[in-house]
Parts: C-alpha cells; structure tokens; sequence
C-alpha cells in the first residue's frame, strides 16, 4: 500500500464529536500537526469524512 502524508490545516471547534474523533483516530490532534499512515480503505474513508479540515499529498 501506499503511503499518504496527512496534515490538518483547520482546528476542531464548532465541529461534531465525530469529525473530532476521527481526527484522534488518524492520529491529529493539533493544528498544523503531521501523520503518514499506510492508504488502505479505513483510511481513505476517514480521510473523506474530514476532508475539509485537512490537507493530504
């Protein structure tokens, strides 16, 4: 699989508890904070979910 660089550019407030909780499970938590993780399905779909609060390469 390949790997994604995952960054969050927007912050959580105002959000729903589940945006919120998807960030933690991708592995974000602050603003600006960095993640690689493998591309598989799980994640894509996390990735979607949020996909406006983070940029992905």
């Amino acid at each position: 699989m390949a790997k994604i660089s995952i960054t969050q550019v927007r912050g959580t407030i105002d959000r729903s508890i589940d945006q919120k909780r998807t960030l933690v499970a991708l592995g974000l938590g602050r603003l600006h904070s960095k993640v690689e993780v493998e591309a598989t399905p799980q994640i894509l779909g996390m990735v979607k979910k949020v996909s406006h609060l983070i940029s992905v390469k």
